[in-house]
């Protein structure tokens, strides 16, 4: 049987692992992981101290991206001792009735992360298409300006990644903004341009991956669609357009400013190509 897995923030209640009778330890998390991970890619693990009526102790919470990774390292897992004396109890998470979780999108580093597990460091690559300051294009700043000297950058950025295997292209665009409080500030100014491209060229690729989904199946091979619940502009559009965007209104710019969980920033490199980074050892 085949699983679906989508670069978004993993909910199912059958991703999700609950262990106890964990014995306190110096990076309880970081041994979980390593014990847990062999089964899958994990989104998080979350180590707490047990409420004082259940006693001393610890127990965590790991989400996988994968139902079935989950299954194979619940059954692996229950009753073994792993890394401590004490045999662990693992089980699947019950659905929580009556709460409804939003639906984020994994920021950039996990969309890599999750891209080099299924699809292998050479299995995709991405490119920025262009990064453009759009800052004070409805006028903004000027009236900030005259009242104080904190000034609002905008980078908007267009960026595409390829699964050259699987013959599936997409682009994603973003905009990335930060806060200027001394514009006078040469120093101050130029970190927060920096973060200001970090953000939005994170934004964009994240909204790229979006429109991919990796088929697991059951013999361990991955295979890739393009989803998209709506007519994709921007995949269609050529490059010479893309880069035209910051022609467009004030109300089409805001449409490209994605809601997804806060960016992780890393040293992303401003060339053509943007790097895949492997995934952390912790």
């Amino acid at each position: 049987m085949a699983e679906v897995v989508e670069f978004r923030v993993p909910t199912g209640s059958a991703q999700t692992l609950l262990v106890w009778g964990l014995e306190p330890e110096p990076e309880l998390e970081h041994s979980l992981f390593l014990a847990f991970s062999k089964f899958g890619p994990l989104y998080s693990v979350r180590a707490h101290r047990n409420a004082a009526v259940a006693g001393p102790g610890y127990y965590a919470i790991i989400k996988f991206y994968s139902a079935g990774d989950a299954a194979r390292a619940q059954r692996t897992c229950n009753g073994q001792r792993l890394f401590q004396k004490s045999p662990l109890k693992v089980c699947v998470c019950t659905k929580q009735k009556g709460f409804q979780q939003q639906v984020l999108a994994l920021n950039s580093n996990k969309c890599q992360e999750l891209a080099n597990h299924y699809l292998g460091f050479n299995g995709w690559s991405s490119r920025i298409i262009t990064l453009q300051n759009v800052s004070g294009f409805d006028g903004e700043n000027e009236e900030l300006e005259k009242t104080s000297q904190k000034r609002s950058l905008k980078y908007l950025c267009a960026v595409e990644v390829t699964l050259p295997r699987h013959g599936v292209r997409t682009r994603g665009v973003a905009l990335g903004e930060a806060d200027v409080e001394n514009s006078e500030d040469p120093l101050e100014f130029v970190t927060a341009s920096r973060r200001a491209q970090k953000l939005a060229v994170g934004k964009a690729l994240s909204s790229a991956f979006q429109k991919i989904l990796l088929v697991v199946l059951e013999n361990g091979k991955v295979a890739v669609e393009y989803s998209s619940t709506q007519e994709e502009l921007v995949d269609s559009l050529t490059e010479e357009e893309l880069k035209g965007l910051v022609q467009v209104s004030e109300s089409s710019l805001e449409h490209f400013d994605l809601k997804e969980e806060e960016e992780v920033l890393s040293d992303l490199s401003f060339d053509d190509e943007l790097p895949c980074w492997e995934m952390p050892s912790n």
